[in-house]
C-alpha cells in the first residue's frame, strides 16, 4: 500500500517536472525570440546604450543613444511618428515598427537575448554591440515649420507628402508630448482629454467637409457621370425626400457649370453630382481610392470610416458626396487623394522609412510604390484644374503664392461636438506638382480662414526644400 502511494507521488512529480520542462522548452526556444525582441523587454534599458539612431533623410538626427538614455532632439514635433522607447510603456511609431532594426544583436537575435553579448564581452568587443541606423523622409526644415504653424491652435495635425513618391516629407499633430520623459508622464498623458498620444495625422478620424469634392468630383468625372462643363442649380438648398440639404451660411450660388460649383465649394451642387453618379459607381470609387480600407503605410494609421453601402439613403449618399454624413477621415488619407490627383491619377504608396543602415551599408531600402491607380490621366487633369480655380477665383485665393500656381481645396466639415473643422488641401506646382499638403484645425471653423493660410507658409517651405525656392 505504502509502496503503491509512493509509486503514485513519484509519477506526478515527474509529471509536472515534465509540464515544467515543457513550458520553460516552450517560453525559452518557441516564444523566445518574440519576447526578446518586444518593445516592453526591460532589457532594452540595460542596452540603450547600444540602440540604433534614427535619422531625417539629410542625416539629422532624430533619436540616438547617449549612454542608457534615449535623446529626442525634436522632442515633441516628431513624437507621434518617430515615437518612444520605455522599460514600462514599450514602444511607439518608429521606435517600435523597427525596434528588431534598432535593437542591438543580442535582443534580436537569439532567443535568451545573451549569447551574442557573452560573446563580445569576452572577446573585448562589447562597445560594438549596436543596432542599425533608420533613415527617414522627414525634411527638418519642412517638418519645423509645420509644427510651428500648427503649434498655434490646441488641436492640429498636417501631413507633406511628394506626390510622386509618396515619401512623407513633414508630419505633425498637436497636442504633442516629450517623448523623453514618457516614463515620467505617461501615466498624465494617458488620461488628458486633450488625447495629446493620439497622432491625428494618421490616426484621427474627421468630417473631411468639402475637401471630400476632390473625390466625388474624380469619381464623377471618370465614370461619366459627369464633365466639367455639366451644369447644376443651385438656390441654396436642396430636398431629398423629406431631408433639406443647405449650403454654409444660407449661400445659393445659382446655375453654373461643373468647375464653378467645385471653386466655389457648393454643397447643393456636390449633393445632385454624387446622386448622378449613383451609389454603386459612388462605392465603387471609394474601394478604388482605399478609401475605409486598411493602408499600407510603416507605422499605425487608421482606416477611414465609410458606412455599410446598404445603409446608404439617397440623402446620406449627397452628404458624403460633400464630406458630410457617417464619413470619416484621416489627414493623411486626404493627402493621398490630392496626391492621386496631382501624380496623373496614381495613387502613390506613403512611406517614412526609406533605408535601415549599418553603417555606410544599406541594409533594406524602401523605394516608392503605387498603391492603385483610381482614375485616368485626364480626369485628373481636369480635378486639377478645378483645383486651381478654387486658388484662383474660389473659397482658397488666400493659398495663392507669388509665382507658384497652387492647386487647392477648403473645407469646413460640420460635427456634432462642436465648432467646424477647418481644413485646407493643397499642391504645388501643379504644372509639376513637388508637394501635397493636408491640414486640419480641429473647431477652428472656415477651411479658407484657419486652415488654408496654415498650408499656405508650409506649402512655400516645402517648395523651398524641394525646388530651391518658389516660382523657380
Amino acid at each position: 500500500m505504502i509502496n503503491t502511494t509512493i509509486r503514485r507521488f513519484a509519477s506526478l512529480v515527474l509529471l509536472c517536472f515534465l509540464a515544467l520542462a515543457g513550458r520553460l522548452w516552450y517560453v525559452e526556444i518557441t516564444e523566445g525570440p518574440a519576447i526578446s525582441s518586444h518593445s516592453s523587454n526591460p532589457r532594452h534599458v540595460a542596452l540603450q546604450a547600444g540602440r540604433g539612431r534614427v535619422l531625417a533623410t539629410d542625416g539629422t538626427l532624430l533619436a540616438y543613444s547617449d549612454g542608457d538614455r534615449r535623446v529626442y532632439p525634436f522632442g515633441a514635433e516628431l513624437a507621434h511618428s518617430v515615437g518612444y522607447v520605455s522599460s514600462r510603456y514599450g514602444a511607439s511609431g518608429i521606435e517600435d515598427a523597427y525596434d528588431q532594426a534598432l535593437s542591438p544583436p543580442d535582443i534580436s537575435g537569439d532567443p535568451l537575448g545573451q549569447l551574442e553579448e557573452i560573446r563580445a564581452a569576452i572577446e573585448g568587443h562589447a562597445a560594438m554591440l549596436h543596432g542599425d541606423d533608420v533613415v527617414t523622409t522627414i525634411v527638418p526644415a519642412i517638418e519645423g515649420e509645420l509644427y510651428r504653424r500648427l503649434s498655434r491652435y490646441e488641436r492640429a495635425a498636417g501631413i507633406v507628402l511628394d506626390p510622386h513618391t509618396g515619401a512623407v516629407l513633414a508630419i505633425a499633430s498637436v497636442p504633442s508630448f516629450d517623448p523623453s520623459a514618457i516614463d515620467d508622464e505617461f501615466s498624465a498623458l494617458s488620461i488628458d482629454p486633450m488625447s495629446p498620444l493620439l497622432s491625428r495625422a494618421t490616426q484621427g478620424l474627421y468630417p473631411p467637409g468639402s475637401t471630400f469634392k476632390m473625390f466625388t468630383a474624380s469619381a464623377a468625372l471618370d465614370s461619366g457621370a459627369v464633365t466639367p462643363d455639366s451644369r447644376f442649380e443651385d438656390p441654396g438648398y436642396l430636398v431629398i425626400g423629406n431631408a433639406v440639404l443647405h449650403d454654409n451660411e444660407g449661400e445659393a450660388t445659382g446655375d453654373q457649370d461643373v468647375t464653378t460649383a467645385f471653386a466655389l465649394s457648393s454643397n447643393v451642387d456636390f449633393g445632385q453630382i454624387a446622386l448622378k453618379t449613383g451609389l454603386d459607381t459612388f462605392y465603387e470609387y471609394l474601394q478604388r481610392f482605399g478609401i475605409g480600407a486598411p493602408l499600407d503605410f510603416q507605422i499605425p494609421a487608421s482606416s477611414s470610416e465609410v458606412p455599410p453601402k446598404d445603409d446608404v439613403t439617397a440623402g446620406e449618399l449627397a452628404q458624403m458626396g460633400f464630406g458630410q454624413g457617417e464619413l470619416a477621415v484621416t489627414p493623411l488619407q486626404m493627402a493621398l487623394i490630392a496626391a492621386t490627383i496631382a501624380n496623373g491619377g496614381d495613387e502613390p504608396r506613403p512611406y517614412i522609412v526609406r533605408q535601415i543602415r549599418r553603417g555606410n551599408v544599406v541594409l533594406s531600402a524602401f523605394p516608392a510604390g503605387t498603391l492603385a491607380s483610381p482614375i485616368s490621366a485626364d480626369t485628373a487633369d481636369e480635378v486639377k484644374n478645378m483645383m486651381i480655380a478654387v486658388v484662383e477665383r474660389g473659397t482658397g485665393t488666400v493659398a495663392s503664392l507669388p509665382g507658384v500656381t497652387v492647386a487647392g481645396k477648403t473645407g469646413t466639415a460640420t460635427n456634432p461636438h462642436g465648432q467646424p473643422h477647418s481644413w485646407f488641401v493643397c499642391f504645388a506646382p501643379a504644372e509639376n506638382p513637388r508637394a501635397v499638403v493636408a491640414i486640419v484645425v480641429e473647431n477652428a471653423g472656415y477651411g479658407a480662414a484657419v486652415a488654408a493660410p496654415v498650408a499656405r507658409d508650409v506649402l512655400a517651405i516645402a517648395l523651398e526644400n524641394t525646388l530651391g525656392s518658389p516660382g523657380t
